[in-house]
């Protein structure tokens, strides 16, 4: 089987359209009308991304909030999404969580499609936002000397995860991520570079790195965590807590608050470093 990472390579070679912003970003910037519209998509797997049996609504919370992340990381304001929906038993329920969804981010259903399909369910969604500051923030625009900061804590939808399959804890920290809009949109102005942690702290901060050509040298202990210190390992891998990763030069006052985990550097040998040395094992979640 192909790579997540190799098929990408390989879609480079025909995204040619500066939009797409050679499939390094989160989302595509498509200028027009003199506006710059922003667009995302995001699919989800049954017993991938969501658990077999795991109630519609949530399903569809979480089908919304992370495309809206993507939109926040690029300081967007939703416009609107299209639906890509595979038909079961649970319709209803659904329905009711993509429409809490949409009216808690302001944003319209727009469109979509529907299909029949047997074995496991998969959804997808689009969507569309207005860019509300020029030039759109992009992962590959940190620099040497800038700060590299986070919006809050990673691990809280391990948490929320394990609440939900123990029957114990706050599970909605995995059930009903919050994308951070407002602070995506206060920070565009002042950041170089900006992107969601949707697959790990680790594993996102190198793919920022990778795409600045920039070495990303972070401190372990900086990072805050929303479990204990026995499982920090464990959070800085963990993704979907839909907080924003960011870079932005020393001397920037921040319109909202944020930790500073690390520092951008010249590129060096390695993207990453973690308290001075390439970190080793799993940085994150990737598609095999």
């Amino acid at each position: 089987m192909t790579s997540e990472s190799a098929f990408i390579a390989a879609l480079r070679a025909i995204a040619s359209d500066p939009a797409a912003r050679g499939l390094a970003d989160d989302c595509a910037v498509l200028e027009f009308g003199g506006e710059a519209l922003v667009l995302t998509h995001d699919s989800m797997v049954e017993g991938v991304h969501f658990l077999t049996g795991q109630s519609a609504d949530d399903v569809a919370w979480k089908l919304v909030a992370s495309n809206m992340s993507d939109l926040a990381a690029k300081g967007a304001e939703p416009l609107g999404v299209l639906l890509s929906y595979q038909l079961g038993a649970d319709d209803a329920a659904f329905l009711r969580g993509l429409e809490a969804a949409l009216a808690h981010y302001g944003a319209a259903l727009l469109g979509g499609d529907t299909v029949s399909a047997k074995g496991a369910r998969t959804f997808g969604l689009t969507a569309i936002g207005r860019a509300t500051h020029r030039p759109v923030p992009a992962r590959s625009g940190a620099r040497p000397g800038d700060k590299v900061w986070i919006t809050g804590p990673v691990g809280a939808a391990m948490l929320g995860l394990e609440a939900l399959q123990g029957g114990q804890g706050d599970s909605a920290l995995y059930r009903r991520g919050q994308a951070r809009l407002a602070e995506g949109r206060a920070l565009a102005p002042l950041v170089h570079a900006m992107m969601d942690v949707s697959d790990g702290v680790l594993l996102d901060a190198r793919r920022m790195a990778e795409a600045s050509g920039v070495t990303i040298a972070l401190d372990r202990m900086a990072v805050p965590i929303a479990t204990d210190e026995s499982r920090r390992d464990e959070a800085l891998t963990w993704g979907e807590d839909y907080e924003l990763l960011f870079t932005a030069p020393a001397s920037a006052a921040l319109p909202v608050p944020a930790h500073c985990i690390g520092e951008v550097m010249e590129r060096g040998p390695e993207p990453l470093l973690l308290d001075g040395a390439p970190p080793s094992g799993k940085l994150g979640y990737e598609h095999n």
